[in-house]
């Protein structure tokens, strides 16, 4: 059983009896009929075994995020931690992840393409996808393996973009904010004949709440679209920069409280520049006996230079890797069964460079800490069938197979970074060699529809992922060898989805296993052998209170333990709370449609206390957040727009941390006033 200290599961189980009288006063539905990508296959959300959660492009627009974590918190089991800037470290049905290799944990992926290759990933890589501007954003809770591969171990955030216009619409938009913040967009789109155009993108300066601080970003995508009798083609292209000046943790207990502190910044010499490309060709061609063909090939670029400000020697690297590959997939309808059977093929080529200007001690000298090269090459046959016994019933089953070969080449021509009187040098650098990993990911579920709007699931899965390279050749302390295996997820869920008159809902219940998760140890070696344990509520609740006025609940109940002991601290830690890991979290939401011009929204965002440090010593205490937000509608080609941020002023910190023996925080912001104007033509 799950139990937590708070007001916040208590207020939703008295609003969830607030809001089912209301359901049955109506027969108006607010759950329309959503088709999602969550399989990789347009599925009716309704059908769909698993669950995925969408942010739609209206919450989008309103919602007018400075940073994603603004548009996910309104999803269940899911929270993007805010560092400084537009960086982010992520949890979904997890604790959020920390290391070398934790981002390898979720698929971050636009259009299923993931942004970056499954050996390659960076735990800030969504400020590489144009998120704001996005057509909806989806996130599967849960193993996705069986889909997506390598990475959809927790889960996977898939950000859409538009489908072919209808017609020829140009936007433009100006925003405002505290700080020096100044954000304009712009979207056109254009139709002739059989061919769409989209070209859209924005640029944001933010002057940095902190001292020394902000950012300039910059996001275009641009989207062609061939339809015709027998086959379509969207080709997409998106481009991101970033130049940021980033502040760092500041220490000390509660120091997020502290007036001197809030806008200190003990890193002022540290930055960010990152810079990506993304392009692909989908061409989707209809064959005989219900039959489609489905070919993408595409293209990755990233390239990424920062100082390392969170440790006291600071370091700059810099990492890059180009991919190129193709997916391919056949599907056929032949009516009891549905069949897809696929192959994504792709080959990365990627570079990371650790250097350090001035000495810091005999173990961290300055010079080459690392300089090395990867290639990689995946292949990954893949099938899914779906039998319908029943109208009323559908079983699918899907299975993967994954190999992954790296092909690692040290520069530096030498095993160490330090003298060679040294013996405890800090940068260790294995010699050149190559390394693969196999493995399968099967997935099983089961949906039975009791009505046309009311369905229950059953799904068993599993995800995994491969070693990233940072973890097989970034080590440390002496250590020239890995011996890692690849994680394991194996997960089971229970849900419920429909809706009832006025009244739309979507509940489930997880436990999921994770086996020889990748840890640095004591003696900062990476090796495998953790385990852990998850376990959830989730809950999401719509009702249309009156014709103007709509509630929205979700809610978490979590826990995320140890269930072993690894050695990444001196004590016992086996059955403790893994930490960053807040039991329980939720979001309230009322939106009120006061005319046919102004829509206002109230947002309740609570985030619940978890521990900051393994041993379960050092707690940060949660925090609320209330949000508001109001549109105002001139015309249909004017728009005004206001956010206020943070509207009750509370302290509290983006992120709470436990390193070097201190309390480290990031700030977050006070009560903040956003305008906005929109036009469109």
């Amino acid at each position: 059983m799950l139990f937590v200290k708070s007001s916040f599961p208590l207020v939703c189980f008295l609003a969830t009896f607030w809001l089912l009288p209301l359901a049955a006063s109506s027969h108006a539905q607010i759950l329309e009929t959503m088709t999602v990508t969550g399989t990789r296959t347009p599925t009716e959300l309704k059908d769909l075994g698993g669950n995925v959660s969408v942010v739609s492009e209206e919450e989008l627009r309103l919602i007018a995020a400075t940073h994603i974590n603004e548009s996910l918190a309104r999803v269940p089991g899911t929270w993007i931690s805010r560092g400084n800037g537009q960086e982010s470290l992520t949890a979904v049905r997890s604790p959020v992840l920390t290391g070398a290799g934790a981002c390898g944990a979720f698929l971050m992926a636009e259009d299923g393409l993931a942004l970056r290759a499954s050996g390659f990933c960076n735990l800030n890589q969504l400020f590489e996808v144009n998120s704001e501007q996005a057509q909806r954003i989806e996130v599967v809770r849960g193993p996705a393996s069986a889909f997506y591969g390598s990475n959809a171990v927790h889960g996977v955030i898939n950000i859409l973009s538009f489908p072919a216009p209808d017609d020829s619409e140009l936007r433009l938009g100006a925003e405002f904010g505290p700080d020096d913040y100044y954000r304009v967009n712009a979207h056109q789109a254009f139709t002739s004949g059989q061919h769409g155009l989209r070209v859209y993108g924005n640029a944001t300066a933010d002057g940095g709440y902190k001292h020394d601080s902000g950012f300039d970003q910059q996001k275009i995508n641009v989207s062609h679209y061939y339809s015709g009798e027998q086959f379509s083609v969207k080709n997409h292209l998106s481009l991101t920069n970033l130049n940021q000046e980033t502040a760092g943790f500041v220490q000390g207990r509660d120091a997020y409280k502290d007036e001197d502190l809030k806008r200190a910044n003990p890193n002022p010499e540290a930055f960010r520049d990152a810079q990506s490309a993304r392009f692909y060709s989908q061409i989707t061609m209809s064959l005989e006996n219900n039959t489609d063909l489905t070919l993408r090939p595409f293209f990755r670029y990233s390239d990424m230079a920062f100082l390392q400000h969170f440790v006291p020697w600071q370091p700059v690297e810099e990492n890059g890797v180009k991919s190129i590959g193709a997916q391919a997939m056949l599907a056929r309808d032949t009516g009891d069964f549905l069949w897809n059977v696929g192959i994504d093929i792709e080959y990365n080529d990627g570079y990371l460079t650790e250097i350090q200007d001035q000495p810091f001690s005999p173990i961290q000298p300055a010079g080459v800490h690392y300089d090395y090269d990867v290639e990689s090459t995946g292949v990954s046959p893949f099938a899914r069938v779906i039998w319908s016994p029943t109208e009323s019933t559908a079983v699918n089953i899907a299975l993967r197979f994954d190999r992954t070969e790296y092909d690692y080449t040290n520069n530096t021509g030498s095993r160490s970074a330090c003298a060679a009187s040294v013996t405890n040098c800090r940068f260790a650098r294995p010699d050149s060699r190559k390394d693969t990993f196999e493995d399968w990911s099967p997935s099983v579920s089961v949906t039975h529809a009791f009505s046309d709007t009311n369905m229950a699931y059953l799904n068993l899965s599993r995800g995994f992922r491969a070693p990233q390279a940072t973890e097989l050749y970034r080590l440390q302390a002496g250590q020239l060898l890995t011996d890692l295996d690849s994680e394991q997820l194996d997960s089971m869920e229970i849900g419920l989805r429909g809706e009832l008159s006025r009244f739309s809902y979507d509940a489930a219940v997880y436990r999921m296993r994770k086996e020889d998760f990748i840890f640095q140890d004591t003696n900062r070696q990476n090796i495998s052998g953790g385990d852990s344990e998850h376990t959830g509520l989730e809950l999401s609740i719509a009702a249309r209170v009156s014709e103007r006025i709509t509630a929205s609940i979700n809610g978490t109940l979590a826990k995320h333990q140890y269930s072993n002991d690894i050695q990444i601290s001196r004590v016992s830690i086996n059955g403790n709370d893994i930490d960053t890991a807040p039991r329980h979290s939720g979001n309230l939401r009322l939106s009120w449609q006061a005319s046919d011009m102004l829509h206002t929204e109230l947002e309740w965002v609570r985030l619940g206390s978890y521990y900051q440090n393994p041993e379960n010593t050092v707690k940060y205490p949660g925090h609320d957040l209330v949000n508001l937000r109001a549109t105002y509608s001139v015309s249909h080609s004017w728009q005004f727009g206001l956010r206020l941020i943070n509207a009750l002023d509370s302290e509290y910190a983006e992120r709470a941390d436990f390193g070097f023996g201190r309390d480290r925080y990031f700030v977050g912001q006070p009560r903040s006033v956003y305008f906005s104007v929109n036009t469109r033509f």
